[in-house]
């Protein structure tokens, strides 16, 4: 009976202006609070991941990503504002824990948004990687902007607790900001370079293109930097503004591809057959898949040859297949040369006298070809 007296009588001492009870309590409050957000909160991550229950909707993962976002740490600071109410503060004490609960709220409530917005932007990128690239390209630019906005308000609203004059605060950033944008205006060049690219779209990533002798597949725009994976395998590293001053190819954007070929056949070759030259040609390219012929001319006389022109068009860009169609039309060229006993010029490889002879001697060939119409023997073909 005397220990229970004491132990009351010792609750009745004055602690910092408050009875020690009152300071249990206050204590046994906080704690309770914490304790039921901590439960509250594996709750609700329970039961919204529970994606069989009545009424779930696609919000759930947003709202699943928000409640994991809850800081404990920052919910101690609101259960000790609750606690501090069944004490006697001081005003100046009780000023200083409002702004520190206000700040902690304030932090929470900007985690919890950005929370959400890092949910809507991982969402919106998946769905736009399959149906349009530029956009998940924008969002990676679109995350950084919201989140500074978001975490510049926030600021904005906790010094204005603190007491803080705002106002002046944003004039003195003003004119401090033209100081540091002129430091680091390089930096702030790759930045507006990265805008930029989200904006024009010139490229996205999955684009392949080439950029000053260098080719690659895009990886990644970054705000500073863009990264291209080679197609030697190693990564590229590009300044965002760099970039933009130089002069892309962008081959993912190749709806058709343009095929120039050159073909060079002796001199010694009748007219006649020269003449079914530019048709062969074009009946060659006309029976390959996906291909549009545009045109097949006899070009020029060029050292010692008849040089023919052959252009079309690959209606599909794939690489693979314009290096498979390009190879099954010189196949197929050299089959009908074999057949037709045309022959190709081949380089040269004696002296120089010996080639200026050579080179005289076929056209002098050519010119009475030309002139008479005579088919030359077979062994000149």
């Amino acid at each position: 009976m005397n220990d229970l007296i004491s132990y009351l009588s010792t609750l009745d001492r004055v602690l910092v202006r408050n009875p020690l009870s009152d300071w249990l309590v206050a204590v046994a409050v906080a704690l309770a609070i914490v304790l039921v957000v901590f439960a509250v909160q594996r709750l609700l991550i329970r039961w919204l991941s529970n994606w069989q229950r009545p009424k779930a909707t696609k919000m759930d993962p947003a709202l699943i990503n928000a409640v994991e976002s809850t800081k404990l740490w920052l919910i101690v600071f609101v259960a000790l504002y609750f606690g501090s109410q069944y004490l006697e503060l001081g005003k100046k004490t009780a000023l200083i824990l409002d702004r520190i609960v206000t700040a902690a709220v304030l932090l929470q409530v900007g985690m919890w948004l950005g929370a959400i917005l890092d949910f809507w932007v991982a969402t919106s990128r998946v769905r736009a990687e399959q149906h349009d690239v530029g956009t998940a390209t924008s969002l990676s630019a679109l995350n950084f902007i919201g989140k500074l906005l978001l975490w510049m308000v926030m600021l904005l609203f906790i010094l204005d607790n603190l007491g803080i004059n705002v106002t002046a605060l944003v004039a003195s950033l003003g004119i401090g900001g033209i100081a540091v944008a002129l430091a680091v205006q390089n930096i702030l060049g790759d930045l507006f370079a990265s805008l930029s690219i989200v904006v024009d779209k010139p490229f996205v990533i999955g684009d392949a293109m080439a950029v000053d002798g260098f080719s690659g597949t895009v990886e990644h725009v970054g705000l500073k930097t863009t990264r291209l994976r080679a197609d030697t395998g190693e990564q590229l590293i590009f300044s965002n503004s760099d970039l933009l001053k130089a002069r892309l190819r962008n081959y993912k954007r190749m709806y058709e591809r343009r095929v120039v070929m050159m073909v060079d056949v002796e001199f010694a070759t009748p007219v006649d057959v020269v003449e079914t030259i530019p048709g062969m040609l074009r009946d060659i390219v006309a029976s390959q898949e996906k291909t549009r012929v545009d045109r097949a001319h006899l070009k020029a006389l060029v050292g010692g040859a008849y040089q023919f022109e052959l252009v079309y068009w690959m209606i599909d860009p794939d690489y693979g297949l314009y290096m498979n169609t390009r190879q099954q039309v010189l196949l197929t060229i050299v089959r009908r040369f074999e057949a037709d006993g045309i022959r190709f010029l081949f380089p040269y490889s004696g002296s120089s006298r010996e080639l200026l002879a050579a080179v005289a001697q076929l056209s002098v060939q050519a010119t009475h070809q030309l002139g008479s119409g005579s088919e030359a023997p077979e062994g000149k073909r």
